[in-house]
């Protein structure tokens, strides 16, 4: 059976960025599953995947634009250090949940000082090509 819409798909998967780290991966672990064409995967991901059979194996290249997208300057901010929760003590590298109305974003502390922290609330992968490695499991 092919990979195709409205089919439960399983995949072991490696993800990978340009210099070879591995920033996610299945390995070791059940294989991912999801059902295709819903839009829970990278859609320029689900879109290399289609037509694919059990026990296939493909690379897929996902440029930063259709992944998580450029970095944004302006999406990086100063703020006191007063208003971050009084019990964490920011580090450079810290992430932390941000709450808006409509949802928590994982946002990185990247400066610290006596009276700011800089916050980047871009992804962790924006401006970040990454590289698949993807197995199809089983197609449902």
């Amino acid at each position: 059976m092919k990979v195709s819409k409205d089919k439960t798909v399983q995949m072991h998967y490696v993800g990978r960025l340009d210099d070879g780290t591995v920033f996610d991966s299945s390995e070791g672990k059940e294989p991912l599953e999801f059902v295709f064409g819903e839009g829970s995967i990278i859609p320029a991901l689900e879109q290399e995947l289609e037509g694919m059979e059990e026990g296939e194996k493909k690379r897929v290249v996902v440029k930063a634009a259709d992944a998580y997208g450029e970095r944004n300057p302006e999406a990086v901010q100063r703020v006191e250090r007063n208003q971050l929760p009084a019990d964490i003590e920011p580090e450079v590298g810290m992430q932390l949940l941000a709450q808006t109305q409509t949802a928590s974003l994982p946002v990185t502390i990247i400066e610290v000082d006596e009276e700011f922290v800089t916050i980047d609330f871009n992804h962790p992968l924006a401006g970040k090509d990454l590289i698949f490695d993807v197995e199809i499991v089983s197609v449902k």
